[in-house]
């Protein structure tokens, strides 16, 4: 990571990416999009070729950059010879960065709020302002079993780069969320900030629309099942400018949230 070959200005940049790495994964733990499971990762900031994701431990456990893992991109191998056991699934990370140069930050989580839009064929659509990101028509659904080969485990985990490939693909529509069926979801973004806030409010999100259908279907139940008044999730104009708008206010939750952890006591950070 830094090096002593690196200029004071360098060293600092990267140290910055690591100190937001390790709050992010804190900030996913904390609001629980992610437990034991779930990963974050970063584009290393000076050489993209590389990416950067914790050694297989819980997000809530790391702590510093002995914790970290540098990773070829291309090969989602490990840049240093006797690098630590890695996540399996880390070709989620390796074939996005691979194929959306522009992505620099990607999150990918079991969330238990938002499975069920994964399995049930009921879209995740944006309820409110903060969840407009998530695009009118909602993520597309990606299914794991359509890419197994004969030969893969079927165990729903992103372990082969061909899987990893098919997952990448689902982002060229533009969407910065897809939902994998029986699994959980991935989000990308421009910046660790950005990814972690996605992340959690695409949970949230699916919260609240769970709870609406919930509602929807009582009122429908308690008017002898005549039609309830349609959901009204945004529109196309009001979920576009929704996540224009608060794109530009993500440090603000950021701020509280690494504040939030630190005040905690679970969470430790030497970086």
């Amino acid at each position: 990571m830094p090096t002593p070959a690196m200029t004071t200005e360098a060293a600092a940049i990267v140290e910055s990416d690591i100190r937001k790495f390790i709050h992010g994964c804190h900030i996913l733990h904390y609001h629980g999009v992610v437990d034991a499971y779930g990963h974050l990762s970063f584009r290393h900031p000076l050489r993209p070729q590389i990416f950067v994701m914790a050694k297989n431990m819980p997000p809530a456990a790391v702590s510093s950059q002995d914790d970290l893992i540098q990773y070829w991109v291309e090969t989602a191998e490990p840049v240093e010879e006797g690098a630590p056991e890695g996540y399996v699934e880390r070709r989620i990370h390796s074939e996005i960065y691979k194929r959306h140069n522009d992505v620099t930050a990607v999150v990918h989580a079991h969330a238990e709020a938002v499975i069920p839009f994964t399995i049930s064929g009921v879209p995740l659509r944006p309820c409110y302002h903060m969840a407009g990101f998530l695009g009118t028509d909602g993520p597309p659904v990606w299914d794991i079993a359509d890419h197994f080969l004969r030969s893969d485990t079927p165990d729903m985990l992103v372990r082969h780069e061909h899987l990893g490939r098919s997952l990448a693909k689902s982002f060229d529509g533009g969407n910065v969320v897809t939902l994998m069926r029986g699994h959980g979801f991935t989000t990308i973004s421009s910046s660790i900030e950005d990814a972690v806030f996605r992340a959690i409010y695409t949970m949230k999100n699916a919260a609240i629309q769970s709870a609406t259908l919930s509602l929807s279907a009582a009122l429908a139940a308690t008017n002898n099942f005549s039609p309830s008044p349609a959901i009204r999730y945004l529109n196309r104009s009001e979920a576009w400018n929704a996540a224009e708008t608060l794109s530009g206010t993500v440090s603000r939750p950021w701020e509280l949230w690494v504040r939030e952890v630190g005040a905690s006591g679970l969470y430790l950070s030497i970086a």
